[in-house]
């Protein structure tokens, strides 16, 4: 019998997602740029991970909490604004079911992070509820095209591990960002961006996934000898193929969406 298939918190608890999210700092101030925060505002960052958007967002002068399913990312989170002398909150919950009252923040952010929701209408769902009339809910999330969005597929393909890790790129899209936001929007703006992901190498990036990124860490940790042999160069293949920019090392443009929907 296969082994039980992992939860999304124990999912995102394997491999170090610190180190992922060091990569993802330009997106999280940008988001906060688009979503036009502002000094004094209440912003919630849901599935904040070690804080990255909250810590942007009270940066900029706004009362912050974030929430998340991971207690040690949450850990991390407090550390940092600790250090910074940011006064935030932070608190361990699912994104489908947030535990603050119907339109109580002015904005309300993800930076890749509702969109490894496992269930999508309730996470907008919640998004929306928790956002004030005329407030903002603003998302970040990689296209089904960028390099992780193929990684997520074939990851999934492979060796299905982490619950909606195949259809977390439906947030990446206009299509699916306008279906899951816009019912609830009285405008929503769209905007295409791009990261550059940096290595030694394409296999020193494959390898840096296989030690801290969660997904990918639970897909090698439940697969067969085969199964790992398969996934690993099918990750160089697409890393190698990725690298757009050329040279022995790795510097990779990742595509992104980001979404702004103002709440009706």
């Amino acid at each position: 019998m296969p082994p039980e298939t992992p939860t999304a918190q124990a999912a995102w608890h394997a491999g170090d997602f610190q180190r992922m999210a060091a990569g993802t700092l330009l997106p999280a101030e940008l988001l906060c740029d688009a979503a036009l925060i502002r000094a004094g505002e209440t912003v919630l960052d849901v599935a904040t991970g070690n804080g990255n958007t909250a810590l942007a967002a009270a940066r900029r002068r706004a009362k912050v909490t974030g929430v998340d399913i991971v207690p040690s990312l949450l850990a991390a989170a407090r550390r940092r604004a600790e250090a910074e002398g940011l006064a935030m909150t932070f608190v361990e919950s699912p994104t489908e079911s947030l535990p603050v009252p119907d339109r109580s923040f002015d904005a309300v952010l993800s930076t890749f992070g509702v969109m490894f929701s496992p269930d999508h209408d309730r996470a907008a769902a919640e998004l929306t509820r928790v956002c004030r009339p005329g407030g903002r809910v603003a998302v970040a999330s990689w296209t089904p095209e960028s390099f992780y969005g193929r990684l997520f597929a074939l990851t999934h393909r492979s060796v299905p591990a982490t619950p909606g890790l195949d259809r977390a790129t439906v947030w990446g899209t206009e299509a699916g960002a306008r279906a899951l936001l816009g019912p609830s929007a009285e405008r929503v703006d769209v905007t295409p961006r791009r990261i550059l992901v940096r290595s030694d190498s394409p296999a020193a990036f494959v390898g840096f996934l296989r030690r801290f990124f969660g997904p990918t860490v639970t897909a090698f940790g439940r697969a067969t000898p085969e199964q790992a042999r398969e996934l690993e160069a099918a990750m160089l293949d697409l890393a190698e193929r990725s690298n757009t920019l050329g040279g022995p090392d790795l510097l990779m443009p990742v595509e992104y969406l980001e979404v702004v929907a103002r709440r009706a």
